[in-house]
């Protein structure tokens, strides 16, 4: 496997436990804390998925649920085939197996990559104005063609064997998202009394201080942003009143502070108890809700950006500084905000 691209030291993966995966097919392997993408990125793979409509070859652009561009499946058995996943949320575990999509017959060779010469042909919804001759071919050709066409991923064709939970839940504070400003408000919530819920979508606690570089010299609350996090995290963990819920995406917001929360539970373990559920699905009545689920870096417009290698100023920080790993070996940093001269110098330090 090729490592050129994992920094010698650093970041927040388990370097004394390697894990085996593979993707279409071909063995890689990565750390414990990996996701897929950045593992991948590791062992210099960037074309991880193609477009849906041209075939372009397409990359990771962010590091997280923002994710456009890498999309995958992840197969356990014939039943337990999970299609249009982020690469930049599956976690890496051993054995993990995981396919490109929307490609043939293969993703670094796709066949369907032809439909971009007739872009200028082929604007948006021409289908709808084009196949309509003569009267009855658009049911017995061209619509069942399209549909074949149509999506990205395939369906899993089995029953699904795995078991759900609910669980229905109360509390005075319930604060989506556990950055800074989330464990910050769910600190402040508890120190007063307050039954606390906080759920965050990730495998662990931090948000954005998870992807600065631990000589930033950030700080929060007068400590050093790693110190203060861990004390946080801590305090937080052993208080009685605070119920702490990770890989858990809050989906919906109903009338009268309803929440509903879906809690991944087994998806990151190579060998899932048969008796546990896979995912639970909280509904939370909160008297108060904080959200506090951060901020989108907004990309920049220009004829193609979609393209492997192209991927956003705080989506390098994250490779480099949460998962020990260059996005490349030459950057060029297009900015305009003062953050992206922080992922300059952090990746020219890296060499």
């Amino acid at each position: 496997m090729n490592e050129g691209l994992r920094t010698p030291g650093g970041g927040r993966i388990d370097r004394s436990r390697a894990l085996r995966f593979s993707f279409d097919g071909r063995a890689y392997s990565g750390f414990a804390g990996d996701t897929l993408a950045s593992a991948l990125l590791a062992s210099g793979v960037h074309l991880m998925g193609r477009s849906f409509k041209y075939h372009r070859p397409r990359g990771a652009l962010a590091a997280g649920a923002e994710e456009p561009n890498a999309l995958v499946a992840v197969r356990r058995d014939a039943a337990r085939y999970t299609p249009n996943l982020r690469a930049t949320q599956v976690e890496l575990y051993e054995g993990l197996e995981a396919h490109s999509q929307n490609r043939w017959p293969s993703l670094a060779f796709d066949v369907g990559a032809v439909n971009d010469l007739f872009a200028p042909f082929l604007p948006a919804g021409f289908y709808y104005k084009t196949f309509m001759w003569p009267r009855g071919a658009w049911k017995a050709l061209y619509e069942p063609r399209i549909r074949a066409a149509a999506g990205l991923g395939r369906s899993p064709t089995l029953a699904d064997p795995d078991r759900y939970a609910a669980r229905y839940a109360h509390c005075d504070v319930l604060v989506v998202g556990g950055g800074p400003a989330g464990l910050a408000s769910a600190t402040a919530a508890a120190s007063a009394g307050a039954r606390v819920i906080l759920c965050d979508e990730q495998n662990e606690l931090g948000g954005s201080l998870l992807a600065d570089a631990p000589g930033a010299g950030l700080r929060v609350g007068g400590r050093p942003a790693g110190q203060w996090l861990a004390e946080t995290v801590a305090a937080l963990t052993s208080n009685t009143r605070v119920t702490l819920l990770i890989r858990t995406t809050a989906f919906g917001y109903f009338p009268h502070n309803l929440l509903g929360l879906n809690e991944r539970l087994t998806d990151h373990l190579a060998e899932p108890r048969p008796d546990m559920p896979r995912e639970r699905q909280w509904q939370v009545r909160a008297r108060e809700v904080v959200l506090a689920a951060g901020a989108l870096e907004r990309p920049l417009v220009f004829p193609g950006n979609d393209r492997p290698g192209i991927m956003l100023a705080g989506a390098a920080r994250t490779w480099l500084n949460r998962y020990g790993v260059l996005p490349g070996t030459r950057a060029v940093v297009v900015t305009a905000c003062d953050e992206a001269y922080d992922a300059a110098l952090e990746l020219q330090d890296a060499g």
